[in-house]
């Protein structure tokens, strides 16, 4: 019998197929025996072997059985056909999958119901309790899989539909939210792991406040989107027009959807409908919208990434009566009016405990009457504990608040035209965030507050105002002379700067500085996405629409004008498609600025060093951007104008669009050579420590080869997720790259793989990069490929040299030792003189 049990599963393993889809992997799907687009009651679909399926109208979905991953557990499913991947979007039996000894059945009752059974066992069913008429079950070109009454499609007709029960995939057309007179929730949860499509740890969905509002759970609240304004959800008001989709909110209240009565849901549908997309939300709570445009193509491309932006983003991090503003340190704050309830816990950064009142409410005496205090761009307090009115204004509304001793904040709970709607909130005001940029519309929260606050802000004692005073005139009077002195300087830089970007870049555009400055709102600081030894950089959008990054020279920067020239110089003339477009600069007054195409996804190092984000990059993505980095690199040594050494490249200086394709940047430290040059030297060491080849960080020697030994070292720390630093193994301490070269020679080099991708991993290729790798990072520069070799090595399955031992490996250091190597390999920028590590 065991022999035959044997038998059996190899036969059956011998018919399954691979196929890898972005939200899971399929592992057994065959669609050559379709059953055009529909089951009636004389029909089935089984998974016996012969693998029949239903294709839609169009071939853009197919419905039948597979097995996700590794799993050998089978389930009914839906899967995009029209793409050359097939990637699920919804899953029947869940949390009840079918096992392989025997095989699973769907047909449909005389009831309108579909039914999945294994052994004449029932293990998934509809529920549908209405009157059925020769039912029909149809799978959608929408990959809506409905049952209609005899004589349909129309929507009174349909007596169950997969759309009333969405899984991980949120698909054009589809809604998230509440069908009130049928009490049905749309509501997305995650797979609980890509080998298995249960329930996971991570849902999205609407809950139903008096005030409704979005909400991402896991275990407990992580983070809320804010009520919808009537323009925008409080806190995403920065949520830019896409040319791909388009989103509506839907509220039963609202009079812009007059014949709606019984449902408040999110939907969106695309402006091309040749285009296919789909909004997943993976295992870690993230969500991705992705689209596939055209036939040829590959892969998914990753359009958006909707995640906690950052610490602001996490529910309730700040605790009760306080505000989170990120750019602040510290980010958490009391209101007005409050103070920390735990002073002791404040100071130490443990916000939970939250703020209380400093002065009592007056609410019971009715001589005093207590004051509201308007706060603008604020995430308004979450809705738990609140009350609605769709039919009443704001003087009503601070009325009703008023005279409710219980309720702490009022506000329009509708802002367009000139606000309508009123929201009370109650009790403590919780997950509040302030933005620092301001919308045209903005709903205002008109907060509680003890009369006497008022007054006592309002006094100011005049012996305060005469100590300011005094010291002012006289800082007034140097700062003039100083102003003076900066003028005449700046003159004389200005021009430098502006003759030599005449001289050596005839084309390239310069912007006024009144147009950047209102394309970055004037360098508001919520614009500012990044910081270098150059100076801040900030996002702004043209008036053409056209998102930019703009990098500021800083004032005080002791480096900068050279950088700053030589970038110019260098980068605008580079056309590469994994090098950063210089779009112009900007010289003006004080101001040098460089304005570059806008990268959405930030830089690499925000995703392969973070715990959350550095899932959301699998293998196949990493080995994406190490090609193009590579690419990149080969085009600056060979391929260009000049042959062009980056003396800087690290992961921080890779940026990613919104396709997760990488960019070079940061061409402040690069040196170009002209006719046959590969080499130099300086006495001004630059660059990164962690990142320097051994020749150029101890003798200043730098050649392609030194840019090569970065390459290498960024290349393992695209493969381990960890930075170039101080690592314990086997009780000596290494950095990266000697941790690397031990586990290498002990054939343990697996090792190494990021623990986030190891299931997105070919071992065979991550194999090879590690190998590719150690050869970058050899001691002599001579025993380094070039890039042109790095490229066949990476890109074929040619043989690969051994590595030799590589350069600044550490064999064994003290704890100190390894205390100082760490400080030093932290990626920081270094101007230095010709002093080794």
């Amino acid at each position: 019998m065991d022999i035959l049990n044997s038998m059996i599963i190899v036969a059956y393993l011998l018919l399954v197929s691979s196929v890898t889809v972005s939200s899971a992997k399929v592992s057994s799907v065959t669609v050559s025996m379709a059953v055009n687009d529909s089951i009636g009651m004389s029909k089935s679909i089984s998974d016996d072997g012969n693998d029949k399926t239903i294709v839609s109208k169009d071939g853009v979905f197919e419905l039948g059985f597979f097995s996700p991953g590794s799993s050998m557990k089978r389930y009914l499913g839906i899967w995009y056909k029209k793409s050359s991947m097939y990637t699920v979007v919804w899953v029947a039996n869940r949390d009840k999958p079918i096992d392989f000894v025997s095989a699973g059945i769907l047909t449909l009752d005389i009831t309108g119901n579909l039914i999945l059974t294994q052994n004449d066992s029932v293990v998934w069913s509809t529920n549908s309790q209405r009157q059925a008429q020769n039912p029909v079950a149809q799978l959608m070109d929408s990959g809506n899989l409905v049952v209609w009454n005899d004589g349909g499609p129309n929507s009174e007709d349909i007596l169950w539909q997969s759309f009333d029960y969405p899984s991980d995939t949120i698909l054009p057309g589809m809604k998230v939210g509440w069908d009130l007179k049928r009490g049905l929730e749309w509501r997305i949860t995650s797979w609980k792991s890509p080998n298995d499509p249960a329930p996971g740890d991570f849902s999205w969905g609407l809950v139903l406040n008096e005030y409704p509002d979005f909400y991402m759970k896991g275990r407990t609240r992580l983070n809320r989107f804010g009520p919808w304004n009537g323009l925008y959800f409080s806190g995403f008001r920065d949520q830019n027009p896409s040319s791909v989709y388009e989103f509506t909110y839907v509220t039963s209240y609202d009079a812009k959807f007059p014949s709606n009565k019984d449902e408040i849901y999110y939907t969106y549908t695309l402006k091309n409908t040749s285009i296919l997309s789909r909004v997943h939300l993976d295992q870690t709570g993230g969500f991705h919208f992705y689209i596939w445009a055209e036939e040829d193509q590959q892969n998914w491309e990753l359009y958006e990434m909707y995640s906690s932006r950052d610490q602001c983003d996490n529910y309730g991090v700040c605790g009760s009566n306080s505000k989170c503003l990120i750019d602040e340190s510290p980010m958490c704050q009391c209101l007005e009016g409050f103070s920390p309830k735990s002073p002791q816990e404040w100071d130490m950064r443990n916000w939970t405990k939250g703020c209380v009142r400093t002065k009592p409410l007056t609410c019971n005496d009715i001589s005093i009457n207590d004051i509201f205090v308007k706060f603008v761009a604020l995430k308004v307090p979450d809705t738990t504990h609140t009350w609605l009115d769709e039919n009443i204004g704001l003087d009503e509304c601070r009325a009703r608040c008023l005279n409710n001793c219980s309720c702490m904040a009022f506000s329009n709970s509708d802002i367009r035209g000139s606000g309508s709607g009123c929201v009370l909130w109650f009790g403590d005001l919780i997950d509040m965030r302030q933005f620092n940029t301001k919308q045209t519309r903005e709903q205002d929260l008109y907060i509680r507050m003890a009369n006497a606050e008022s007054q006592s802000e309002s006094k100011m004692n005049i012996r305060t105002i005469v100590a300011i005073t005094i010291p002012t005139l006289c800082g007034v009077l140097l700062l003039s002379v100083y102003v003076v002195y900066r003028i005449r300087r700046n003159l004389v830089e200005k021009s430098m700067v502006r003759d030599n970007i005449e001289k050596h870049v005839e084309d390239l555009p310069l912007f006024a500085l009144p147009t950047i400055s209102m394309a970055t709102s004037n360098f508001w600081i919520e614009n500012k996405i990044g910081q270098g030894g150059f100076g801040p950089v900030y996002k702004g959008k043209l008036s053409d629409g056209r998102q930019i990054a703009v990098k500021r020279l800083s004032r005080s920067s002791g480096q900068g004008v050279t950088e700053f020239i030589n970038e110019v110089k260098l980068i605008a003339k580079l056309q590469h498609r994994n090098l950063v477009r210089l779009l112009g600069c900007c010289i003006q007054g004080q101001e040098k600025l460089l304005i570059y195409e806008y990268m959405a996804n930030g830089s690499l190092d925000s995703f392969i060093f973070d715990h959350t984000k550095g899932k959301l990059l699998s293998w196949p993505h990493r080995f994406h951007i190490i090609l193009g980095i590579a690419r990149g690199l080969l085009y600056l040594h060979q391929d260009s104008r000049l042959r062009i050494i980056h003396r800087d490249l690290k992961a921080s200086n890779v940026l990613l669009d919104d396709k997760l394709n990488p960019k070079i940047s940061d061409f402040g430290m690069a040196k170009a050579f002209g006719g046959d040059q590969t080499e130099g030297n300086t006495n001004r060491v630059v660059g990164t420590y962690g990142y320097m080849a051994p020749e150029y960080a101890v003798d200043g020697l730098f050649s392609v080869k030194s840019d090569v030994f970065s390459f290498g070292i960024l290349l393992l720390e695209i493969i381990c997720g960890s930075k170039n630093r101080a690592l314990s193994y086997a009780n000596n301490t290494y950095n990266l790259v000697g941790y690397a070269w031990t586990l290498w020679k002990e054939g343990n080099a697996l090792q190494l793989i990021d623990s986030k991708i190891k299931d997105s991993c070919i071992d065979s290729e991550v194999l090879r990069c590690i190998q590719v790798s150690l050869v970058c990072v050899q001691h002599y520069p001579e025993d380094r490929p070039t890039m042109t070799s790095v490229i066949r090595m990476l890109d074929s399955e040619m043989e690969l040299v051994d590595p030799k031992e590589p350069g600044f490996f550490p064999r064994k250091v003290s704890n100190e030792a390894a205390n100082q190597n760490e400080i030093s390999l932290n990626n920081e920028i270094s101007v230095t003189s010709l002093d080794g590590r």
